[in-house]
């Protein structure tokens, strides 16, 4: 018996990721095995054959339905469809799934309360706070909302700022220690940063001083340095994050 045949121009595939480009007024997409794309363009990938399902361009990959030549021709220039499945995969959308989508979500999510924990301490203790603690203060108490396409960076600052704003527990930025070298001693240098800038001095010679400053105050003692002592002496971060 032959074999049912499907209507020209229409392939079925299952189980894909999706990578969506708009251009020319028109959609394209590209069928994809899941988690090869981000390992594609990370580098990590570099057999396309490995990522793609099917080395075609489509209009609807969920119905089946291949881009058109002239649609190709109008939106990239040329119907090479080579050259069009690697933009559309550099630079087009990757279409996650629900699954997907919390996962990536929860992962995020995950950096940015880590990124807060290491940054924090208890203001009237001085010691860290743990993930869950972070975690219920500002997802539980605070709603705060978790952005997908923002960096777990950026979210962990605005996280820290609303959670020192509205104190829901005593929480403040650990303090960074930093390290000046040079003719520290002679220039008076410890006092003049813990009279002028609110640094808290923990160990000074006559050629090393190491203190502790408001994370934010660091590039204002940077250039105080650099003006009191022209050139003489050197800055230095050494701890940024919270040591347990």
């Amino acid at each position: 018996m032959a074999g049912i045949q499907q209507p020209s121009g229409q392939i079925k595939l299952t189980n894909v990721a999706l990578v969506r480009l708009k251009k020319g007024r028109k959609r394209f997409e590209i069928a994809c095995y899941q988690n090869k794309v981000q390992d594609w363009r990370k580098g990590v990938e570099t057999d396309l054959d490995e990522v793609l399902q099917i080395p075609q361009v489509f209009v609807n990959v969920g119905k089946g339905q291949t881009a058109p030549r002239d649609d190709m021709k109008a939106a990239f220039g040329h119907t090479d469809q080579d050259k069009i499945i690697l933009e559309i995969l550099n630079t087009g959308e990757l279409q996650l799934g629900e699954k997907e989508r919390q996962q990536q979500s929860n992962q995020l999510q995950t950096e940015i309360i880590q990124l807060v924990s290491q940054k924090c301490v208890n203001s009237k203790t001085k010691r860290p706070y743990t993930a869950t603690m972070i975690e219920k203060a500002l997802i539980g108490e605070l709603k705060f909302n978790i952005v997908p396409k923002k960096s777990a960076k950026i979210q962990a600052m605005d996280a820290i700022k609303l959670l020192v704003e509205k104190q829901i527990i005593p929480i403040a930025r650990a303090r960074m220690r930093i390290r000046v070298t040079g003719d520290v001693k002679k220039l008076g240098l410890g006092e003049k940063l813990k009279t002028d800038m609110g640094a808290t001095v923990e160990e000074e010679t006559h050629d090393e001083l190491v203190c502790s400053i408001d994370p934010g105050q660091f590039r204002p003692v940077n250039e105080f340095v650099l003006a009191e002592v022209k050139g003489k002496c050197k800055v230095e971060v050494m701890e940024v994050a919270v040591q347990n």
